[in-house]
């Protein structure tokens, strides 16, 4: 299959992108069209849906290796469990399918493609397929989960270093949001030790943002560089 267009998303790596859309409402991205799939034409009526599927593959995993079993996050990422019962990026096949928001049909002289918000997608993903959500057919409230899948997973709150918000990045409301939303869902590593209060760093929008998580279950944001 080839790719019918390229994210640019505010997600710059794999780590600190959420594990699922609809989890950070302030999260944004670009979905460019690669010719030949960029005619106008591919797009129209698409103004008038709300939501989008997007199909596309998981290019930033590390390797092409692919296992049975997987650690889920939400089983504490020390159970296995069946790959093909998991949303776990590295599968037999690494597709990827998400519904996200669309904010925009963009057709211009520069780029043609959408505007896209609420998303879980890292810069740079290869798209395959877009496709127009449904509620009618999409949407079966009375659907059946595990339990420890039914829900979206507890927040933390996120505070700043007082010295870092007076000074760019932090100082742009939407930008501290998107950060707060996304540290919030803890982007750590499921298996991590319950006392692990070291310092980890995300990319996002360019910045290298630097936190730690305290025993009190609170992110702090320490540090912000390029």
């Amino acid at each position: 299959m080839e790719p019918i267009g390229i994210v640019h998303s505010c997600f710059d790596e794999r780590f600190g992108t959420p594990r699922q859309p609809g989890l950070v409402p302030a999260a944004t991205a670009r979905l460019e069209l690669l010719p030949p799939f960029d005619a106008a034409d591919v797009l129209r009526g698409l103004e008038g849906f709300s939501h989008v599927w997007i199909l596309y593959r998981f290019h930033a995993n590390q390797h092409d290796r692919w296992s049975p079993t997987v650690r889920p996050p939400r089983l504490g990422g020390n159970t296995r469990t069946g790959v093909l019962a998991t949303r776990s990026p590295f599968r037999p096949n690494p597709i990827g399918l998400s519904v996200v928001e669309l904010e925009a049909v963009v057709v211009g002289r520069e780029w043609r493609g959408l505007r896209l918000r609420n998303h879980d997608l890292v810069d740079g993903t290869p798209v395959l397929d877009i496709k127009p959500y449904l509620p009618y057919a999409d949407s079966i409230p009375d659907a059946v989960t595990p339990d420890a899948f039914a829900a979206e997973g507890g927040r933390l709150d996120v505070v700043f270093a007082p010295e870092l918000l007076h000074e760019p990045p932090a100082n742009d409301g939407g930008w501290r949001r998107l950060v707060e939303q996304s540290l919030a869902t803890d982007p750590r590593p499921a298996f991590r030790e319950q006392d692990d209060t070291r310092e980890y760093g995300v990319s996002i929008e360019g910045y290298n943002v630097r936190f730690r998580v305290g025993k009190d279950r609170r992110v702090q944001v320490v540090a912000i560089g390029r």
